[in-house]
């Protein structure tokens, strides 16, 4: 029976045994072949993840993200006061022979990505615009300094 667990050396080092270099040296030639194959590797119910930019004014904090080819009604925005999940579906409607393409890199199917708020926001007061593909999320930071002064009504 063989022994394929590491010793406290090789964990500290990050070394491996000869057969476990051979181990992964294989592992890696096959990741290649997929990966050269020219198919993606998709696993059921995979979500992409978005790339954002999140940057602040002095009275927002702004998101932008590309979803391009998204129609808006099938964009999802979940907004509290800490965090937003931007969630959607890309479709693709062309129906193309797979060995018709000589490159298909396009991201089709669900997308998703939760951010969370460096600060509290208005979730009543967020504004979502799209302009050419780009999604602007612009979030209404909660001024924790406003003070405000009531008249008391006397009933």
């Amino acid at each position: 029976m063989k022994n394929n667990k590491r010793s406290f050396f090789e964990r500290l080092t990050g070394s491996m045994r000869m057969e476990d270099e051979d181990i992964e040296e294989e592992k890696h030639e096959e990741k290649e072949e997929k990966k050269n194959s020219g198919h993606w590797i998709e696993e059921e119910n995979e979500e992409a993840e978005l790339a954002v930019d999140v940057y602040q004014t002095p009275t927002d904090i702004i998101i932008q993200t590309f979803v391009a080819g998204v129609r808006p009604e099938n964009l999802d925005l979940t907004i509290s006061r800490d965090m937003i999940t931007i969630s959607g579906k890309r479709e693709e409607n062309r129906n193309i022979d797979d060995e018709n393409y000589f490159t298909k890199e396009l991201y089709w199917g669900k997308f998703s990505r939760t951010i969370s708020l460096s600060q509290e926001i208005e979730p009543e007061e967020a504004e979502a615009t799209e302009k050419h593909g780009l999604l602007t999320l612009r979030l209404q930071k909660i001024d924790k300094d406003k003070k405000t002064s009531i008249k008391v009504k006397s009933i």
